[in-house]
């Protein structure tokens, strides 16, 4: 059960709201909310639930709004959570635990946070209280006196709250989010001088000296025309310090060039707008990321792992010449500034939301690939918002390569990066557009209260917050076509990578999105992955071994590092000894797995997307000799007509479960037949993959 003051009175217990009823009920659970586990006479209820003279009956109007109550808790199961409301004798006792109150959460979390000792730290602990703010506080309580002083007092503390956000962001040098959060707060409360100087300084540090200096003029004559009063010291501080510097040589170090007149930003200089799975190669799986979690803006350094040098850039890939550095190498992605904005000074409202999963571990090679979606995803030659799919099959690397591409061009998107895993092959539901939608205007600074409940309405929404911004959208593990249209964002200077296991036709046909393809790993490329992950020398002592290995895998990433995983855990085990165990069929898929992933699981939520005609079609195939047949062949094995088996075998190709390398000639992996092979009941080690399709799909 959790009780709600900043923003309307409210309790819930899980996904239910209690009914709470009149202001006046509200108000007074509100007044016990204010003062937990503390009496509350009878007098003070009257005296603040009514402005004016009480009511004859007074007494027992409130008398019956705390039964009425009473009963509402004991409805919702307040003794579970160790929540009492009791009389003592003329006054009513609230007792609950503390931590149940949004404002008492809202009240540690502040305290915890050290804004100039350990800013990092604070960064997330402020957000996280300023996330509990559901709007004005008290809301839905009656206007008198008391409760208006109380939500004032609250009020303030939550400003306080945004002041220290600013400063903990500026002190880790990340003034372009200090401004975001300081200048909505500054808008509505123009006579809060500490909130102004902390802007002033943060706009001077992004470069924008003449934007900070307004805010002090435009300060100064409220100050005079509203208060009669002059500036306090916080404020001339401020600015005596912004004209210190400016005489000094301009803007202090580490602050970046002054943006264009008038370029992207809103009036005042501040900003205008808002406030996954890893696949194959190592991209991390993320849960409701922070909205400003960290991640490198300006790229990071061409190589795939600590220590490795361009050279042994391959396999599963790592940067390639002339991919942006990390700041402070001297080398900047063409078209950005040393601080990371773009040359057109795009700013915007709110602190960019940095939602990417951390880079792949030990990513290697793909420098087709990264190149490949540099040259999509930077093109402006169409006006359009680019839209590239990173496609192929089960355990290839797919989500590896994107977060890649989107770490190493981090910084050509200043106004943010999204990321969604959109669960398209994944155990559970697949995520609706709605969900993901909502994910990503709450990281863009929307109130929770404003997002729309339809996915229509929130898509638009999210198309028009994002026009224009230089923003990247990653969407990861799609199902189809469908489920991404409405998470595209609409304005020319955003970019989109999906990935997925299909082709996403759909997309490419209505949205002119261009395919990225990602193959297997020869074997000099799949020795380089296994030499990362377990030392070059374990796989020098054997590279025939290693070759061997690769081919086991079928060149798959994933396969591979399940194999080193099992390596890893075994130290005294040569290469050769591991091939040899991977040799057994009956075994593969089982070795071929670590904990949670592996090729077969994998495969499994590949199959399960299947019609029960193609999961029939696919276990036939398995029984092909050497994996290579044609349509008619496919027939023969399926028992389909001709027609059939080829829409099938169509089918199965755009899911990267068979490849037609030439017309009328397919491919199926020794992995996927095994698979496949097992579910048939000719295998003794496999999943649930295609009998569980057949179910699924009746």
């Amino acid at each position: 059960m959790e009780f709600s003051l900043l923003g309307p009175i409210a309790v819930t217990t899980g996904s239910t709201e209690l009914s709470l009823g009149p202001a006046k009920r509200r108000s007074v659970l509100a007044l016990f909310l204010l003062q937990p586990n503390t009496t509350v006479p009878l007098e003070q209820l009257i005296d603040s639930l009514w402005e004016d003279e009480p009511p004859e009956h007074s007494r027992t109007v409130v008398q019956g709004h705390v039964s009425r109550l009473r009963a509402t808790l004991a409805e919702g199961g307040a003794e579970a959570y160790g929540i009492e409301l009791t009389t003592h004798g003329s006054a009513y006792l609230l007792r609950l635990p503390e931590e149940l109150i949004d404002a008492h959460r809202f009240g540690e979390l502040v305290a915890l946070a050290r804004p100039e000792a350990a800013p990092g730290d604070a960064v997330p602990l402020l957000r996280e209280a300023l996330g509990l703010w559901r709007g004005p506080a008290l809301t839905g309580t009656v206007t008198s006196p008391p409760f208006a002083a109380a939500a004032h007092a609250l009020e303030e503390r939550r400003l306080t709250a945004v002041e220290a956000l600013g400063r903990a962001h500026g002190a880790l040098g990340e003034h372009e989010q200090a401004a975001a959060v300081l200048y909505s707060a500054a808008v509505n409360h123009p006579l809060r001088e500490g909130l102004i100087a902390g802007l002033m300084r943060a706009l001077f540090h992004t470069g924008r000296q003449s934007d900070a200096l307004e805010w002090f003029h435009r300060t100064r004559r409220l100050l005079n025309e509203e208060l009669g009063v002059d500036p306090g010291e916080r404020l001339r501080n401020a600015y005596e310090e912004i004209l210190r510097a400016e005489a000094a040589g301009g803007h202090r170090q580490g602050a970046a060039k002054p943006a264009a007149p008038g370029a992207g930003s809103a009036p005042g200089g501040a900003p205008s707008g808002g406030a996954g799975s890893g696949e194959a190669s190592g991209g991390g799986r993320t849960g409701a990321p922070a909205a400003n979690s960290s991640t490198t803006g300006g790229g990071a350094r061409p190589v795939g792992s600590e220590g490795q040098t361009p050279a042994q850039g391959v396999a599963d890939g790592s940067a390639a010449d002339g991919v942006p550095q990390a700041p402070g190498t001297g080398r900047t992605q063409p078209g950005t500034t040393a601080g990371g904005r773009d040359g057109s000074g795009s700013g915007r409202g709110g602190a960019a939301p940095r939602l990417l999963p951390r880079p792949p571990a030990r990513f290697l090679g793909r420098e087709d690939q990264l190149a490949a979606l540099t040259a999509v995803l930077t093109d402006r030659t169409t006006g359009e918002s680019p839209l590239a799919v990173v496609a192929g099959p089960a355990g290839v690397g797919k989500t590896a390569c994107a977060v890649q591409w989107a770490h190493l061009y981090a910084g050509a998107f200043p106004d943010g990066q999204l990321f969604a895993d959109l669960r398209g092959f994944g155990e559970g539901d697949e995520a609706h557009p709605a969900e993901i939608l909502r994910d990503f205007l709450l990281a863009l600074g929307t109130p929770p209260e404003r997002v729309p409940g339809s996915a229509q309405a929130a898509s638009a929404l999210f198309r028009s917050l994002v026009a224009e911004r230089r923003m990247l959208v990653v969407l990861d593990n799609a199902s189809s076509s469908a489920q991404v249209r409405p998470l595209l964002p609409g304005g020319p200077h955003c970019a989109t990578v999906v990935t997925s296991r299909s082709r996403l036709d759909g997309l490419v046909a209505t949205d002119c999105a261009r395919p990225v393809g990602i193959q297997t790993l020869g074997h000099e490329e799949g020795a380089a992955l296994l030499g990362a992950m377990l030392g070059p020398e374990r796989v020098a002592e054997d590279p025939a071994a290693a070759r061997e290995l690769v081919d086991l895998c079928d060149g798959l990433p994933l396969a591979l590092r399940a194999a080193a995983a099992q390596l890893t855990a075994r130290p005294r085990w040569r290469l050769a000894r591991l091939a040899a165990a991977l040799r057994d069929e009956r075994r593969r898929l089982a070795l071929l797995s670590a904990e949670d992933t592996g090729i077969a699981a994998a495969l499994r939520m590949s199959v399960a997307r299947l019609s029960a005609d193609d999961a029939r079609l696919l276990s036939a195939l398995a029984t092909s000799a050497d994996g290579h047949l044609n349509a008619s062949l496919a027939a023969a094995l399926a028992g389909y007509d001709p027609e059939r088996t080829q829409d099938g075998l169509d089918r199965l190709a755009e899911m990267h479960l068979v490849d037609e390398e030439a017309t009328d000639v397919y491919t199926i992996s020794t992995l996927t037949q095994l698979f496949a092979r097992d579910d048939r009941g000719e295998g003794g080690e496999g999943g649930d993959g295609t009998e569980g399709a057949h179910e699924r799909n009746r």
